[in-house]
């Protein structure tokens, strides 16, 4: 679990400062790149969704909601339902981190 926190910490170390040099140092073209490879990490990672919840969204499952790169669904977002939030927290598909 230390071993995750340190791992994290450290990618977003890393990530800050190319993005903070990057944002001094790069012009526009190169910041959208930048921005591009950070979004695609994070989308991989589990960090960020790959696409946003649109209206009419209706997902069965939650595999199928992470099959279309939409979890976690909060419950103020399209295609949220008690039935997919099993700890009733307010998110739906949460990703498992298991130990």
């Amino acid at each position: 679990m230390v071993k995750d926190a340190l791992t994290y910490l450290g990618i977003a170390a890393i990530g800050g400062t190319a993005i903070g040099a990057g944002s001094v140092a790069l012009g526009e073209t190169e910041r959208a790149r930048i921005h591009q490879i950070v979004r695609e990490v994070g989308i991989r990672a589990g960090w960020w969704r790959a696409r946003d919840p649109q209206p009419g969204d209706y997902w069965r499952r939650c595999d199928d909601a992470r099959a279309a790169g939409t979890a976690p669904i909060h419950a103020s977002e399209p295609g949220y339902r008690p039935p997919l939030d099993r700890d009733g927290d307010g998110i739906a598909c949460e990703p498992y981190r298991g130990m």
